[in-house]
């Protein structure tokens, strides 16, 4: 394990802005240069003094040297987290992990997120639009009060044959349906280099199967419970896997060969809990 001081050393940073994207998510923007350049899927550790310490995508800012993250209002940490106004500071450490790679023969690619999934792959999307590669997104939430980024992700589509779909699974904006119903649509009147997705990880597995079937490349980001973030506690561990240090981003190939991937995931005291 390569070990780096300054991203291991926590930062204190201050909340410059606070984004409401819905009632129950919210974007924090500070200042912080190692943040600014991570890489699309890395994470960083989010301190929130007196409270936890939680595992957080790092989310594109169009002011240089500033970044973000995106947190769902949820447990213990996140609550806390997204109750945190402009002017108050958190702690950061990282980035960590691996990324999304954009192969160079790579011409059209199909990105597929929902909920706060869509922070690493509006990064992803932010490289690829920079190098002129045709980007269909598909933003899949509950209704349409839980769609989010639409405006952003339209950013990153302007040229070519790129799009953006938006599904929701009780038909009240866009699509009706999930991005899972979509992707197969997709697939069958279209040819793609490489589908990335993150988010729920059902919905990962359902775009893992489809792509696999299709043989067409796929890279996932994945979500586990995390308190180092460094290869040391072993929380995120997905059967022989870390998911700090080898993902966060995996291939259809390794995805394939881990039986947890969409089965079972481990809650904050280490125990294995099945996906309903």
């Amino acid at each position: 394990m390569e070990f780096h001081t300054s991203i291991n050393k926590r930062r204190i940073v201050r909340i410059e802005e606070t984004v409401s994207e819905t009632p129950t998510v919210k974007t924090l923007v500070f200042k912080d240069d190692l943040s600014y350049s991570a890489k699309p899927g890395q994470f960083l550790m989010i301190w929130i003094p007196r409270i936890e310490e939680i595992p957080m995508s790092v989310m594109i800012n169009s002011k240089e040297g500033y970044a973000a993250v995106t947190i769902r209002k949820s447990g213990i940490g996140s609550t806390a987290l997204f109750e945190r106004k402009k002017g108050d500071f958190i702690g950061l450490r990282g980035p960590y992990g691996n990324e999304f790679i954009l192969r160079k023969n790579y011409k059209k690619i199909l990105i597929i997120g929902g909920g706060t999934g869509l922070v690493p792959l509006l990064r992803l999307a932010s490289y690829a639009s920079k190098k002129k590669l045709k980007i269909t997104t598909v933003l899949g939430a509950r209704t349409k009060k839980e769609v989010f980024f639409e405006k952003m992700a339209r950013k990153f589509t302007k040229h070519g044959d790129s799009s953006v779909k938006i599904c929701t699974d009780d038909g009240s904006y866009g699509l009706k349906g999930t991005t899972v119903n979509v992707m197969n649509n997709l697939v069958r009147n279209n040819t793609f280099d490489c589908v990335y997705t993150c988010g729920p990880e059902l919905m990962m597995k359902g775009v893992v199967e489809i792509a696999n079937k299709n043989s067409i490349p796929v890279q996932a980001s994945l979500e586990r419970y995390m308190k180092c973030g460094i290869g040391i506690c072993g929380s995120c561990c997905l059967d022989s896997s870390l998911v700090c240090q080898d993902g966060t981003v995996f291939n259809g190939n390794q995805l394939s060969k881990i039986l947890d991937f969409g089965i079972s995931y481990r809650d904050k005291d280490g125990q294995k809990i099945c996906y309903n």
